[in-house]
């Protein structure tokens, strides 16, 4: 894991330096701060109210520094950042005005914060404008690049075109087995959505704790009474001008155990983008994936591990394959039984992984520009327009990480597999996925490694 976490700042500073190369790396180091301290439920008292106030207080030097640093960064990037900066002043003045009566801060001082935040950040906007006709359209960090990311970073023994294999076979698994059930279910009455906020609030709380109790009862998972809940809450106003910045949720921390996951939601409707078309519908499965037993619960759990050093990652690749993984697991479980198209929608995800490593390979390598592998991502999915763009720049500004969900998953399933024949009728499910979650911050390689003395998997 050392070598994983210096390999990582090896690939950072040099070999994908986004601090140089991706403008979105400025605005993910200055408004993506602010939304994650306000997603931290409120009333804030001082200590807090400080850190929301020197958090934008912040911005205006990170942003000076950034237009130092660029070096002709790809005209892509440049176009979302602009895109993504647009009207940015009244969206903060939202939240000086949402903010202030759930802060310590004074008025003056809250808004002279936001004004000069707006103003660097629509100077740094402007200036991308400038820089943008003699920008390269080049996007991909090639081969090599991304050949040392998957050996020393993620420590996956698979060469590009081996992912891009294993992505296919599980396409068109997960198609064939989405064709299966909709068949299955052609005269099942749909899903409904939530009337309101209220209503999908105390549904997801209910069917949260139905996911616990099915864990312990059926022998999948232990799950100790010290870890909180996931829930939803309504998303404050001065969150919601936040939206696109950052991540809606509160995972808690290492210092706040005892403090329940909070993922805030909107008005439920049938215009939601395409996860939370899905949740409004039926909350298990993003429960299943970030709640219970999936992110948020498998984080509380490496957080305590008596090791330190296995209480962070320094790639995803674990993290999101324990989370793809568990929603197989529970439909194959079945939690879902009593929902035959909400087992429609657990397909559909598989085929949304699936895609994400084709994308995420062709991205590296210069195959799919940003716009080819968005428009790809919304017609073979499918899913909205926003949504798949919003991946698309996610994955190709970020190498990498868009595999993680569909080669972590496998990576799990070939260990158990592996431990299961090891083990023969001494096999026992339970420990061998409490061992894989408390160790889930751990590549699976080296899991793997270590539960079974086997060093196969480490990429040679």
């Amino acid at each position: 894991m050392i070598g994983s976490a210096l390999a990582r700042v090896r690939w950072e500073l040099d070999i994908n330096p986004r601090w140089k190369r991706d403008p979105n790396f400025y605005v993910a180091q200055t408004l993506t701060p602010v939304a994650e301290a306000l997603t931290v439920p409120g009333p804030y008292d001082a200590a807090r109210s400080g850190e929301i106030l020197t958090r934008i207080e912040n911005i205006p030097s990170i942003l000076q520094q950034g237009v130092v640093n660029l070096d002709k960064p790809p005209a892509p990037f440049a176009t979302v950042a602009i895109e993504g900066l647009e009207n940015i002043r009244p969206r903060l003045r939202q939240i000086a005005t949402a903010l202030l009566k759930s802060t310590t801060l004074k008025e003056q001082d809250l808004n002279s914060a936001i004004d000069r935040a707006a103003d660097a950040l629509e100077h740094f906007r402007e200036k991308l404008q400038e820089m943008l006709p003699s920008l390269p359209n080049e996007t991909a960090l090639g081969r090599d690049a991304y050949v040392f990311f998957l050996k020393y970073v993620a420590l996956i023994p698979y060469s590009p075109e081996e992912l891009l294999a294993m992505g296919k076979q599980e396409w068109n698994h997960a198609v064939a087995f989405e064709a299966f059930e909709k068949n299955r279910n052609k005269n099942a009455p749909p899903l409904k959505i939530a009337d309101n906020v209220d209503d999908w609030i105390k549904d997801a709380a209910a069917k949260e704790l139905q996911i616990r109790r099915f864990l312990e009862e059926r022998g999948i998972l232990t799950v100790p009474n010290w870890v909180g809940h996931y829930t939803l809450r309504p998303m404050p106003e001065y969150l919601s001008a936040l939206q696109g910045f950052g991540e809606m949720d509160d995972f808690t921390s290492p210092s706040r155990l005892s403090e329940n996951c909070i993922r805030y939601v909107t008005k439920p409707s049938g215009k939601l983008g395409y996860f939370w078309q899905a949740t409004v519908e039926d909350p298990r499965p993003i429960t299943v994936h970030e709640g219970i037993p999936g992110h948020y619960f498998q984080l509380c759990l490496s957080w305590k591990h008596d090791d330190p050093i296995r209480r962070h990652y320094y790639d995803s690749g674990a993290n999101e394959g324990i989370g793809f993984y568990a929603e197989e697991m529970m439909l194959q479980g079945g939690l879902f039984d009593d929902s035959p198209h909400t087992r429609e929608v657990i397909y559909n995800f598989m085929r949304l992984r699936a895609l994400r490593v084709e994308v995420d390979v062709k991205l590296a390598l210069g195959e799919f520009t940003l716009d080819q592998a968005a428009k790809y991502l919304q017609e073979k999915v499918p899913m909205d327009e926003q949504t798949a763009r919003q991946e698309a720049i996610a994955f190709a500004t970020g190498p990498g990480q868009a595999i993680t969900y569909q080669i972590g998953k496998l990576q799990i399933i070939k260990f158990l597999a592996d431990e299961r024949m090891q083990q023969g009728e001494k096999f026992n499910l339970r420990s061998f996925h409490d061992f894989v979650w408390k160790n889930g911050n751990v590549p699976i390689a080296l899991q793997k490694w270590e539960l079974l003395g086997d060093a196969s998997s480490l990429p040679k």
